[in-house]
């Protein structure tokens, strides 16, 4: 399991076009805990844990056990390169849809040379089974569109805890043809480390929203994406293949989700089922913290649990806004 940080800070989206200014110096964290054999504790209480913040003790302000439930976000690549196998992604979003609790809220968004909300946020489990079972498309990977959609959703979703659950073979296309641009430049000797994935200025401006919001993102990396399976690729195929799959990790760890990579189209109901274990088990902190929190630097974060046999996992910090 893991333990996530997430910032609450300035800015949220609550409509596609519509920006709410929300003055808010909290942090929150996702918390997952484990015992040594890697068993996640679900029963803890506020008291079990401590958050220091650049070696300095915060008070909590805000706990929420494990139980306390989600806002979901479920994001669907229906572009072309997914057309073989539509069967087997609708099936292990079920699976996934299947091992949340039932007062999750889920919203379903499907991408490819479109972005569609399918459904807004519900607990009607058959609005959402009939979402998935709906989507369809064809063309272009319109990523990074879909995350924002997905953001602007969430934005209204206010202090619900929130996640983004997103498969995706990454290469994203408009962020793609950057790249191309970019490895124009590049000598040959240097195609293969010439590209920057975490450069990429359409990667952070939805990284930062995520952050602002604190939404934990969790891809799931499809097969086709990765480099070791391109057939008889170029240098700069694999400079961009290996670009996109680095970005996915990033999206992961800045959020403190996980990557997931689906090396095996059998696989994939599996690891949904194991992203939605995850979220199952966290706990959330929140606190205010006491150090100056508009100076841009990087802020350490380490959390403590009373019991010193548990593990806690957690992202190292945040940047301060």
């Amino acid at each position: 399991m893991l333990l996530i940080l997430t910032v609450t800070a300035v800015g949220a989206y609550a409509q596609d076009d519509d920006l709410i200014r929300v003055d808010s110096s909290i942090v929150r964290l996702n918390v997952g805990v484990v015992d040594p054999r890697g068993r996640p504790i679900t029963n803890l209480t506020r008291d079990s844990f401590t958050v220091f913040e650049d070696d300095k003790k915060q008070q909590i302000i805000r706990f929420e056990p494990s139980t306390a439930p989600f806002s979901v976000v479920l994001i669907l690549d229906m572009s072309g390169s997914t057309l073989g196998f539509r069967q087997v992604i609708k099936m292990s979003a079920a699976r996934f849809i299947d091992a949340l609790m039932p007062q999750d809220r889920v919203a379903i968004i499907e991408f490819y040379d479109k972005v569609n909300l399918r459904n807004d946020f519900t607990t009607n489990r058959q609005t959402i089974a009939n979402s998935i079972n709906v989507a369809n498309g064809r063309g272009k990977t319109q990523l990074y569109k879909a995350l924002d959609v997905a953001l602007n959703k969430l934005a209204a979703e206010r202090t619900s805890r929130k996640a983004i659950v997103v498969l995706t073979d990454g290469v994203d296309t408009a962020v793609r043809d950057r790249d191309r641009d970019e490895l124009e430049k590049a000598p040959e000797d240097q195609v293969l480390t010439f590209l920057k994935p975490g450069s990429s200025s359409i990667l952070n401006e939805m990284l930062n929203r995520a952050d602002a919001q604190g939404v934990t993102i969790y891809p799931l990396a499809l097969p086709t994406g990765d480099p070791a399976k391109l057939a008889d690729p170029t240098p700069r195929q694999v400079a961009m293949y290996n670009a996109a799959r680095e970005r996915l990790q990033i999206i992961a760890d800045r959020t403190g989700g996980s990557l997931n990579a689906i090396n095996h189209l059998e696989d994939m109901g599996r690891l949904y089922g194991q992203v939605a274990a995850e979220i199952r088990t966290l706990y959330t902190i929140e606190y205010d913290p006491t150090n100056e929190r508009s100076d841009r630097k990087w802020h350490r974060i380490r959390i403590e649990v009373a019991d010193p046999t548990l593990i806690a996992r957690t992202r190292q910090g945040y940047f301060s806004r």
